[in-house]
């Protein structure tokens, strides 16, 4: 009651009217910024931050709030479009998003997301009402074997499911993998992989990996391939959803959250790895599994969701323990710093107008994101109207203008063109590009989550297994790979039980 009591207190802070324009103006700011490739919710924050310099705390974290969520819908909308990710949680809604659009559906592809966006934010904003204290409590408790144990699974998950082969999905990790081990080694020190350039001292940041392999690569196939076909505009249909759609999405919108939530309050969680998490389950639940691929809208409306309840989830940890476990609350983090607040266990006692402010303004921020994206669906989607040409050269522009906003170095381009090149061979060669980009953006930590584990068990391997939580994960992970397996032993055994009943059949006629 003392929680429902402070958040009514907050929507009088949330509602008012120069609160209510903070709001708007940053999921408008927001969702532009996204849907510019390269420049995410975390760049779009640490941009804005100069202008809230004037604002009071509150006003400034409502924009704040509003920039994140807007941004993460402007990231998913460039991604079902273009196929062009904005940021890296968006990069699974191009996986179905994307061949929607090229079969004429990008404005329903767009509405799925919209509510998606809609219903996760809802409900991880409920549950961070409700659950903030518990959910922190249990993020203190994950140590490093059960970090690394996680990031396996992902690994292991994300090989598994997508592209034509296993062969090839490990060849695209291992392909991100090696991006990922670029710069320095964070026990050690030494440089690695960077041909002695200091500026790749500080590794490939996974925003030029994400617009590189998918924007780059994907303008320089279209690039290839538009002498042998004209290249005709893809017709746009009615922006709403139909019945079959509306029964089609509804569960996934509802089982996104319960994915993301979790993940974005524990640390070194984020988006991108629920949003993967989240494709994996409806493609496994789903009815139409033969058109995941093709354009199944599941594929887009459960990730959708669960990216946007695993931003409520980022705000647990930093609320409660002053703990960023994503670029955009670290941003964030900074911010509150910059005001001289300190986010922990007592900021709800010291501040309780500005986190009930903050957190009423997440309700109030999705319903103007829905009302405001929901109608601009069918003007988003008429960028598909564009010619070729003209429409992959200025996704060409825009993506080197976000690469190079990353850090301010032309060699940023140069790296940029390289890994446009990688992402133009994966698919000439059919090699799914989504586990290269896990790899970058895994990698890195689970590399360190492994060191961590093996130090705290003084190199023994048993360390990595000697929580039940990591064991229960390794499990899963055994019935993952021997799935397979399993089911051709299972193949094999009913076709014998079923030749073995003809042959009686046979012999006793």
């Amino acid at each position: 009651m003392d929680s429902l009591n402070s958040l009514i207190d907050g929507f009088g802070t949330a509602l008012t009217p120069m609160n209510l324009l903070w709001a708007a103006i940053g999921v408008l700011l927001g969702t532009a910024i996204g849907v510019l490739p390269g420049i995410g919710p975390a760049m779009a924050v640490a941009l804005l931050l100069p202008v809230t310099y004037g604002l009071d705390p509150t006003g400034a974290f409502i924009m704040f709030a509003g920039i994140y969520y807007g941004a993460m819908f402007g990231g998913s909308t460039t991604s079902i479009l273009l196929n062009t990710p904005g940021e890296s949680a968006a990069v699974v809604a191009a996986i179905e998003g994307n061949p929607m659009a090229k079969s004429g559906r990008g404005a329903q592809a767009l509405a799925a997301a919209a509510i998606g966006h809609f219903a996760g934010g809802m409900i991880g904003t409920i549950l961070l009402v409700v659950l903030a204290p518990t959910v922190a409590s249990l993020a203190i408790g994950i140590g490093a074997p059960d970090y690394f144990a996680i990031m396996v699974l992902a690994f292991i998950a994300v090989t598994s499911v997508l592209g034509a082969s296993r062969i090839r999905g490990i060849a695209s990790l291992l392909i991100g993998l090696t991006i990922g081990l670029v710069g320095l080694d964070q026990m050690t020190g030494q440089q690695r992989l960077t041909f002695g350039s200091l500026q790749l001292a500080d590794g490939v940041d996974v925003v030029i990996v994400a617009v590189g392999l998918f924007a780059i690569g994907e303008a320089l196939w279209v690039a290839a391939h538009l002498r042998r076909s004209t290249g005709k505009p893809i017709p746009v249909s009615r922006p709403w959803l139909g019945r079959t759609d509306l029964k089609r999405t509804w569960k996934p919108w509802l089982r996104g959250p319960v994915i993301g939530f979790p993940f974005g309050a524990i640390p070194a969680g984020g988006a991108e790895f629920p949003t993967f998490l989240s494709y994996v389950t409806e493609k496994r639940l789903s009815r139409h599994r033969d058109q995941f691929g093709k354009g199944a809208i599941e594929g887009v409306a459960g990730p959708e969701a669960a990216a946007s309840a695993s931003a409520a989830g980022t705000l647990v940890s930093m609320l409660t323990l002053g703990l960023p476990t994503t670029a955009v609350a670290a941003v964030m983090l900074a911010a509150f710093q910059q005001y001289g607040i300190q986010p922990g266990p007592l900021l709800f006692e010291r501040e309780p107008e500005l986190v009930w402010g903050l957190i009423a303004s997440l309700f109030v921020g999705m319903v103007l994101l829905l009302a405001l994206n929901l109608p601009l669906a069918p003007v988003w989607a008429k960028l598909l109207r564009i010619p070729r040409p003209y429409l992959y050269a200025g996704i060409l522009f825009f993506a080197a203008v976000g690469a190079y906003a990353v850090g301010g170095e032309s060699l940023d381009l140069v790296i940029l063109l390289v890994i446009g090149l990688i992402g133009f061979g994966m698919r000439r060669y059919g090699l799914p590009v989504l586990p290269a980009v896990i790899g970058v953006i895994l990698g890195p930590a689970a590399e360190q989550q492994l060191r961590r584990a093996l130090q705290i068990s003084d190199g023994s391997v048993t360390g990595l297994v000697n929580t039940p939580f990591s064991v229960t994960v390794y499990v899963i992970v055994v019935l993952i790979v021997a799935w397979p397996l399993i089911g051709r032993l299972i193949g094999r055994v009913r076709g014998g039980r079923n030749a073995a009943e003809k042959s009686r059949t046979v012999s006793g006629g």
